[in-house]
Order: structure tokens, then sequence, then C-alpha cells
């Protein structure tokens, strides 16, 4: 028993001086990008869409702002009906254009006659022919039309008197309630011409609701949301959902290099913080095998694991930080492992 103790008070011990070691060397952290699979993701040949809208018709207008809030200023402000906006509808394409171009996944190109002809008779299941998408994509040398194929946005607003507790005089005061809620119903489809599929068939629907009190009615119409900015809103909210649901998405987390040490550190810490991932690889590989020093290897492999990471090689990451982990224990190896295994997980999930 008593040798027992002994030794776990000299592996603690060993342990602990290694942690000290390890401690004093300086490390740089680096904030990057990892990207996340989409919920929705479109097949790797689809890089690029030809973004139109197909439920426009006569019945939409570019309503100005103010001629639309008469509307339901002469309603008091209640009132429930469908409004076809034609500057809400066209903010959608652009939106989802830009959105799925900043995701680094898509490029994209919206015709400059985006409202394609719409027959308020075909049915709502009616799709574009594959005659008509193989035409956009030789057009705008695309892999794949994106169509707003229904698009709906039916606004109900009221008014109220109601009565609001104060917490301050602890007791009850009068003010006027405004709520306006846009109701969406949204139809998209990805048409892929060489397959002849309809890889993306997604239905959105869903409500906003902006809502205010004020003393006063007058005081309380002149500063709340116009139904046109409402619209415009709803526009770009579809925009997001869609684009989240079948473009990369990155989040933000944080890696550790070492670069205190010799000059073979600072130079290769140096290619590494100015993108040269590869040449900063080489060089750790060179000190991991050179160097006679535990400390010292142990970082290296750590650095080339990361370097594997920014290339985009998990498996090869995953084995440098395990060779790091066996040369000399730190938890910080240990962290990044986990991470790594995390992320190879994810990635063959999707």
């Amino acid at each position: 028993m008593k040798q027992g103790i002994k030794k776990l008070i000299q592996v603690t011990a060993s342990l602990f001086f290694a942690l000290i070691v390890f401690s004093c060397v300086q490390t740089r952290t680096l904030t990057i990008e990892i990207p996340e699979t989409a919920a929705k993701n479109l097949p790797e040949n689809i890089q690029s869409l030809t973004i139109v809208n197909r439920t426009v018709d006569e019945k939409y207008h570019d309503h100005n702002t103010d001629s639309l809030q008469n509307i339901f200023y002469r309603s008091e402000f209640k009132l429930d009906t469908v409004i076809y906006d034609l500057q809400a509808v066209d903010t959608m394409l652009k939106a989802l254009g830009e959105l799925l171009f900043e995701s680094g996944r898509y490029d994209f190109v919206i015709p400059e006659n985006r409202f394609l002809e719409f027959n308020e008779n075909k049915s709502l299941n009616y799709e574009m022919t594959w005659d008509e998408a193989r035409s956009l994509c030789e057009r705008f040398n695309t892999n794949a039309v994106l169509s707003i194929d229904h698009y709906k946005t039916r606004i109900k607003t009221s008014i109220s008197n109601e009565s609001f507790y104060n917490p301050l005089t602890n007791g009850l005061f009068n003010a006027v309630l405004a709520q306006m809620q846009v109701n969406y119903e949204v139809l998209i489809r990805v048409y892929d011409p060489v397959s002849e599929k309809i890889i993306l068939n997604e239905v959105q629907h869903d409500s906003l609701l902006w809502e205010d009190t004020y003393t006063n009615l007058h005081d309380l119409v002149n500063r709340f949301t116009s139904v046109k900015q409402a619209l415009t809103e709803t526009s770009i909210v579809v925009a997001l959902d869609l684009s989240e649901k079948i473009s990369t998405n990155w989040n933000r987390e944080q890696r550790n290099i070492f670069v205190q040490g010799k000059n073979e550190f600072e130079q290769s810490g140096n290619l590494a913080l100015n993108g040269d991932w590869l040449q900063a690889i080489v060089l750790w590989g060179k000190i991991s095998e050179s160097s006679k020093s535990k400390t010292k290897k142990s970082r290296a492999e750590f650095n080339v694991a990361v370097g594997y990471e920014m290339l985009g090689d998990i498996d090869q990451a995953i084995s440098w930080a395990l060779k790091s982990y066996n040369t000399m224990f730190h938890p910080l190896t240990y962290e990044y492992i986990e991470k790594l295994q995390k992320r190879k997980n994810e990635l063959q999930n999707h």
C-alpha cells in the first residue's frame, strides 16, 4: 500500500512539473471560423444558382409607404388583409442572394427580368418545366434555379385601450396598445436541370409581431412601424431562414499555437499567422523529427495538428494531436483532441 502511495506521489510530481514547463511556454490565440454543414445542404455539384420569382402578377404593386399606411388608417388600424408588395418580394430575392454568397457556399445570379411569367389559374404545385430551368441555367451559366413559387403575406392590425401596472406607483395606468402581425407563406424550389430533379422543396410559414403602447393614439401611430417596413422586414426574415437551412454556417472558435522558442518556432509561427499553414507544417515537422526535448517535440506536434485542421484535414489533425499528447501530456492538448473529435463526428453525421 505504501509503495503504491509513493509511486502515485512521484507521478503527480512529474505531472505537476510538466504542467509548469508547458505553462511557461507562450502561445498565440487565433480566432477561426469553423464551417457547419447546412441542415438541408444541396448536392456538392450545385455551386451556383439563378434566383427568380414566379409569383408576381397584376395584383402586385410597389406600394408607396404613405398610401399603404393610409389604407390601414382609414380602417382605424383594424384590418385583416393580404398585401401584394413588389418591393418586399424583390428585397427577399436580393437579400437571399447576398446571404448565400456571403456563406461562401454559392455564387448567384439574379436576372434583370427576375419575375417570370405567372398564371394565376395554375395550381400551387405547378412546377417549372425542365426546358425552362435548363434555359435559365445555360443563359446565366449556373448549376440550378432557385425559384420562389409561392409567396403570400397577410397583415392583421389592431388598436385597443389597455390597463397596465406601474410598479413605481403601485397602480394601474391606461394606454393605447397597437399590434401588427404579418403571416407569411412561402414555397421555394431548387431545380437541377441536369438530373431533372427538384432538389429542394421548402415550405416556410410563420408570423412576425410588432406591438407598442403609448398614452395617446396619435403619437403611437406616428412612431409605430409602418406596414411597408414590416413587409420588408418579413421578406428579409424569409431570406435569413432559407439561407440558414441551405448555406454553410460559420461558428467562431479559438485555437492556440506555440510560438515561443528558438528561431525556427518564431519563423514557423509567423508563417502560420500569415496564413501559410503548409510551409509552417513543414517547419514544425522538422522540429518534431530533430528535437530531443519532449517539450519542444510535443509543442511542434501540437502545432502541426492545428495546421492540418486549418487545411481541412481533420484525420491528420487528430493523428498529430494524439502524437503530441503521447509525447507529453498537457490539458491544452487533451481539450484540443476533444474539439477535433467533435468536429469529425459532426462531419460524419452530414
